[in-house]
């Protein structure tokens, strides 16, 4: 029996169940918005997709994303080249930035250390780092983790590998809320736990 329901309508529908946060009902709205916006809407958005994936990469020094390698933030000379923020995903740099205060370089490690999942320290951007502090004679390395379980264990193993360099290690203070995540904190929390933060 065939489905009342056409074939490309359930095929984004299932694409839109797998993007995070997005279940059936919230995918079935966005579909049938999609069928009932203007043309040049929808054409937009698919566009808007495919230039996301054609035009972005990692940035080769810090792994956030970028259109120019490296980023704006890596190559400019404005930055603190001695300071480096840890940070588990660009959307915790992004919160960083929006605080306004902080003004050194940054390092995406693109996930946290999360045996559940999965996740070992070899699927993180933490050789990179390592190598990179090495390199790049870092004074003071602060690790932004997300505070909770995966962001301690990240903060403690980052904190072991980097103790055989002269870096100054320093994590976020405990003003931000634990299990919380950097992207939904408040500029003012964040503010207060960058310039808090402690030795680890």
């Amino acid at each position: 029996m065939r489905s009342a329901i056409p074939e490309p309508v359930t095929t984004l529908i299932e694409a839109f169940s797998r993007l995070p946060g997005v279940g059936p009902k919230t995918a079935s709205r966005l579909t049938y918005y999609l069928l009932r916006a203007p043309d040049d809407f929808s054409l937009g958005l698919a566009q808007a997709l495919n230039n996301l994936k054609a035009q972005t990469r990692f940035c080769s020094v810090c792994f956030n994303i970028t259109v120019a390698d490296p980023c704006f933030i890596c190559s400019s000379s404005e930055r603190d080249a001695g300071t480096l923020a840890v940070v588990e995903e660009p959307l915790d740099l992004m919160a960083i930035e929006r605080t306004g205060i902080y003004k050194g370089r940054y390092h995406v490690l693109h996930g946290a250390i999360s045996p559940v999942d999965g996740i070992g320290p070899d699927d993180l951007k933490i050789r990179e780092l390592v190598a990179r502090v090495e390199k790049e004679q870092a004074g003071e390395v602060i690790i932004a983790t997300n505070p909770g379980m995966e962001g301690d264990a990240t903060a403690m193993y980052l904190q072991r590998e980097l103790a055989s360099t002269p870096v100054r290690v320093t994590r976020l203070a405990r003003g931000l809320p634990t299990g919380g995540d950097l992207e939904y904190v408040d500029s003012v929390t964040l503010m207060r736990a960058l310039e808090g933060r402690s030795e680890l």
